[in-house]
C-alpha cells in the first residue's frame, strides 16, 4: 500500500494543527520593529527579486531594514553582494547554539543589513523538527533582536514551499507579504496560502498574522492575460493589493547576477521606477499602521 500524498491544502492544515499544539509558552515579545515574511509556494514568481528590491529601496528611503535569507538557494544573500559562506546562516541559531544577533552581516548599502543563508541550510529541516516547539524555532531565535528596536523592517525571505522553515517564518512574522505573478495560476496559489494564513490565526499560532498585502509581478503590458490577472486579483482581495505593479524588466533581470539591487544598477530602468514606487507605497501602509497601533 502506497503512502498517501498530501495537497498543498492538506500539508497546511497539518502544520496548523501542529502549531496549535505548540501555542502555550510562546510569550509575545513587545517592539516596534516590523517582520515581515515574503511567500508564495510557488517558484519563479519574483519573491527573492521582491526582497532584494523593496529591502533596498525601503533603505534609501532611510528605513532600517534587515534581510533575513532564509531561502538555502540564498539568492537573496548573493543579490546584495555577499558570497554565501559557511556557518553564516541561521542555522545555528534555529537550533538555539548561537545568538540571531552575531549573525548580522552589513551589506555596501547604507541601512541595509543581511542575516545570509547557505546552502546547508536545507538540511535544518531535519534537526530543527526535533526540537520541542520546533515550529516556534525562529520565533525563539528572533525574541533577542526585536527587543533591541534596532531595524524599522525585517524581511523574510522564505523558500518557495510550505515546509518548516517557511511555517516557522509565518508564525514569527507580523504580515505576510506575497508577490504573484500575472499568470494564469496565480489565483490557485494565492488562495492556498489565504487558508494558509487564516488557519495559523484561528490555530493560535499566531494569532495576529496578517496579509501585508498582494504585489503583482512580472507583468507584460502587451498581453491581455496580465491585464486579466490584476482584474481577478483585485475582485477577490481588493484593497490589499498594491497599486504599484512590477513588470517585466531586463535590467531588472541583470541585476542579481552583479550582485546589486536594480535601484543600484540602473536608477533610471523601469524595474527601479517600479520597485520604488513599490516601496513608498509600502513604506505608508507601514507608517499608517504604526500610527494606528500607537494612537
Amino acid at each position: 500500500m502506497t503512502d498517501a500524498i498530501n495537497t498543498p491544502e492538506q500539508s497546511a492544515k497539518t502544520l496548523s494543527e501542529q502549531f496549535a499544539a505548540q501555542v502555550e509558552n510562546q510569550a509575545p515579545v513587545l517592539s516596534k520593529t516590523r517582520v515581515v515574511a515574503v511567500a508564495n509556494q510557488k517558484g519563479g514568481v519574483g519573491k527573492t527579486t521582491t526582497v532584494i528590491n523593496l529591502a533596498a529601496c525601503l533603505a534609501y528611503l532611510h528605513k532600517k531594514v534587515l534581510i533575513i535569507d532564509l531561502d538555502p538557494q540564498a539568492n537573496a544573500t548573493s543579490g546584495v553582494g555577499l558570497p554565501p559562506q559557511q556557518n553564516t546562516s541561521l542555522y545555528r541559531a534555529l537550533l538555539g547554539e548561537t545568538s540571531i544577533v552575531t549573525l548580522i552581516q552589513n551589506t555596501p548599502y547604507q541601512d541595509l543589513d543581511i542575516i545570509p543563508s547557505e546552502l546547508d541550510l536545507a538540511g535544518s529541516e531535519v534537526y530543527v523538527a526535533r526540537q520541542d516547539n520546533y515550529l516556534h524555532c525562529f520565533n525563539t531565535a528572533l525574541a533577542p533582536l526585536l527587543v533591541t528596536d534596532s531595524y524599522d523592517i525585517i524581511i523574510v525571505d522564505c523558500p518557495p514551499s510550505l515546509g518548516i522553515l517557511t511555517m516557522n517564518a509565518l508564525t514569527a512574522a507580523h504580515s505576510i507579504l506575497i508577490p504573484i505573478q500575472c499568470e494564469y495560476y496565480a489565483l490557485e496559489g494565492l488562495s492556498v496560502i489565504a487558508r494558509l494564513v487564516q488557519q495559523l490565526r484561528d490555530s493560535g499560532a499566531n494569532p495576529l498574522l496578517d496579509i501585508e498585502g498582494i504585489v503583482m509581478t512580472m507583468f507584460d503590458g502587451r498581453t491581455n492575460l496580465s491585464d486579466q490577472v490584476v482584474d481577478e486579483v483585485r475582485k477577490h482581495f481588493e484593497s490589499r493589493v498594491y497599486n504599484t505593479i512590477i513588470p517585466r524588466n531586463v535590467r531588472l533581470s541583470e541585476a542579481p547576477s552583479f550582485g546589486k539591487p536594480v535601484i543600484h544598477y540602473d536608477w533610471y530602468s523601469t524595474g527601479a521606477k517600479a520597485y520604488m514606487l513599490f516601496a513608498q507605497e509600502f513604506a505608508a501602509r507601514i507608517d499608517a499602521l504604526a500610527g494606528r497601533n500607537s494612537g
